[in-house]
């Protein structure tokens, strides 16, 4: 039984694992919007608090929302274009407006789409997830570089730092044990920025200049404005995140060591359309799952619900005290790219993991989890490939976890011979209560 110290700790390490990813969407809208110092502060606080709320919503599991799984949800990045789009030319009430229908949308069609699920067999599954963790490697490796757009991007200390914090958490797994071995990941974070700072690059001044307390509004920016323009291409971009948290869903469980069942997951998605509602109604963001959080599962081979717990809190109050949020922005972003690695090489890992429990001496097997992964990866490394076309399939096929997705399962359709290939058996449409007997015991 871990203590509520032990518990806290863990809870931050995820949060500083996904951090990066959830500021990052607040600061690219709301620079391109040309928001003010103070409207900038109050976007980054409602999304850091939202993010709380979605996390702890998603990992409680009830009879209809919630897949009791441990999954961190935070701003998907795919809604940042559409945003800047619908905002520039009808306001941020507009984007708003859209928001919210979407996220009902996604509440209401879940059960649907959970009739779909019978056309993610292993194959499909293993394929995802492999998917997902290589389409992060360039999110690590340019962390690793300094951060996209850097002015020191590619600097030789910023590749020494990164070296130095991935070979501390693996030095951490490799020699400690217990505890100590579970926060490796934090470790090797503390000990890459107590370093940067030495080199000189870790700055506090962003911390002295926050404000102590910020308590979200709902409709901080305006009532919301509706657009059927707006609310279709929000819905679209949803739709593109069930996709991509399906992925997640059967990523975390396989590093939970349980079968994530179909009423799991639409009871996932339920919470996420939720999620994507109290993001409109507080003037933050869409949310989905994060596979940042998945490898550090692995890594850490902690799986209990409580840490996640933890991680919500955590990020429910860094929304109330600015102060203390601008704390965890001083963590290098080369550090980040150090612990990235592992976290997401992790991720890549386990599906390939998944795709050994399939017979890829099958033709089809075979053809559907190349195919696929080839199709992902190309889409994640080269986005721009697409940019030709029109917005709708931009949106789409740019995101490599929906394109290798959508490549499997169609190839799956046509190549799949026999009854065990196209059926997973993990997804019964009689499935037990929302929270699985092997996550309440861990607790």
């Amino acid at each position: 039984m871990l203590s509520k110290q032990k518990i806290f700790a863990l809870g931050l390490q995820h949060v500083l694992a996904m951090y990066a990813g959830a500021v990052i969407v607040p600061l690219i809208v709301g620079g391109a919007l040309n928001l003010n110092g103070t409207q900038m502060a109050y976007l980054i606080a409602a999304d850091l608090f939202t993010c709380g709320l979605a996390t702890l919503l998603q990992v409680m599991g009830s009879k209809y929302f919630g897949s009791g799984l441990p999954v961190v949800l935070g701003c998907t990045f795919t809604a940042v274009s559409p945003i800047i789009a619908i905002a520039s030319g009808g306001g941020l009430a507009t984007a708003y407006g859209a928001i919210i229908v979407s996220g009902l949308f996604v509440v209401l069609a879940a059960p649907l789409y959970g009739k779909l699920l019978k056309f993610f067999p292993t194959v499909v599954t293993g394929s995802v997830v492999t998917i997902i963790g290589l389409s992060l490697i360039p999110v690590a490796m340019n962390n690793v570089a300094g951060g996209e757009g850097s002015a020191d991007f590619g600097h030789p200390r910023n590749l020494l730092l990164a070296l130095i914090t991935l070979l501390v958490i693996l030095a951490v797994n490799r020699l400690a044990r217990g505890f100590l071995r579970s926060i490796s990941v934090l470790v090797g974070l503390a000990v890459g920025t107590a370093i940067g700072y030495a080199m000189g690059i870790v700055h506090f001044s962003t911390v002295g200049t926050a404000s102590w307390v910020s308590i979200a509004q709902p409709f901080y920016f305006g009532w919301p404005e509706f657009s059927i323009t707006a609310i279709f291409t929000m819905i679209i971009v949803n739709i593109v995140s069930m996709v991509e948290s399906t992925g997640v869903y059967f990523a975390v469980g396989k590093a939970t060591d349980q079968k994530v069942e179909k009423r799991q997951i639409v009871n996932g998605l339920r919470s996420e359309g939720l999620a994507i509602m109290l993001g409109g109604l507080f003037n933050a963001f869409p949310y989905t799952a994060f596979s940042q959080n998945v490898g550090l599962l692995s890594l850490t081979r902690v799986k209990t619900r409580n840490v996640i717990f933890a991680a919500g809190g955590i990020m429910v109050v860094l929304g109330l005290l600015p102060k203390l949020a601008a704390l965890t922005t001083v963590v290098p972003n080369a550090v980040l790219g150090g612990a990235m690695i592992v976290m997401f090489g992790s991720v890549a890992a386990s599906g390939i993991s998944i795709l050994s429990e399939v017979d890829l001496r099958k033709d089809g097997n075979l053809l559907i989890a190349a195919c696929s992964i080839a199709v992902g990866l190309g889409s994640a490394v080269l986005p721009a490939m697409f940019n030709q076309l029109p917005e709708f399939a931009r949106m789409l096929l740019q995101n490599g976890i929906v394109s290798g997705s959508l490549t499997a399962i169609i190839l799956n359709i046509f190549l799949a011979k026999t009854k065990d290939d196209t059926v997973p058996a993990a997804l019964p449409d009689t499935a037990p209560a929302a929270v699985p007997a092997a996550v309440q015991k861990a607790q």
